[in-house]
């Protein structure tokens, strides 16, 4: 069985899992993260352990990619492997795919250097490269299918609620 066949079964099965019992498809990620040294910080996701820190330019002692690095490689490997998963659902054979982010940033935000200065990005853009042998109207296709349907693409592009929860020193306030 080939690695398309094999992505295409999988998402069939939770298709049909889905569509019999919808509430299996509410599902809660959760990432702790510590700083263990300067700004150095890991992060735990079930049995995942990844690090950042910041560049010396920063503060940091650059011994792990800062969280920014680590969003936009959240983009692009989402839509990435957003575009392999639908291929192999459609039936489109693949070369290469390669997806770029850039995001563009004003240093001065997050150093609170003005009440109209974002800490986050001004721009996000995304360059989108696929080798195949597939009719050009396909790939388009493709590209749009694997946009609308991936969860990063999403993130970047619709605000969501956010809820804090406080705990200082032990007591929650």
């Amino acid at each position: 069985m080939t690695k398309a066949m094999r992505i295409r079964e999988v998402a069939e099965r939770n298709v049909r899992i889905l569509t019999l019992k919808p509430s299996r498809g509410h599902l809660t990620g959760v990432s702790t993260a510590r700083i263990t040294d300067g700004l150095r910080c890991e992060v735990q996701e079930g049995p995942w352990t990844l690090a950042t820190d910041m560049p010396a330019k920063a503060g940091g002692d650059e011994t792990a990619p800062s969280p920014g690095v680590l969003g936009r490689a959240a983009l692009s490997s989402c839509l990435a492997i957003s575009i392999s998963m639908w291929a192999a659902r459609l039936g489109i054979p693949l070369g290469a795919v390669e997806v770029e982010v850039q995001a563009d940033f004003d240093a001065r935000g997050e150093l609170g250097m003005g009440e109209d200065i974002p800490p986050g990005y001004q721009e996000v853009r995304y360059a989108v490269s696929i080798e195949s042998p597939a009719p050009m109207s396909e790939l388009r296709k493709l590209v749009e299918t694997a946009e609308r349907y991936s969860p990063y693409i999403d993130v970047f592009g619709r605000a969501q609620p956010m809820r804090r929860a406080l705990s200082l020193n032990g007591e929650e306030v």
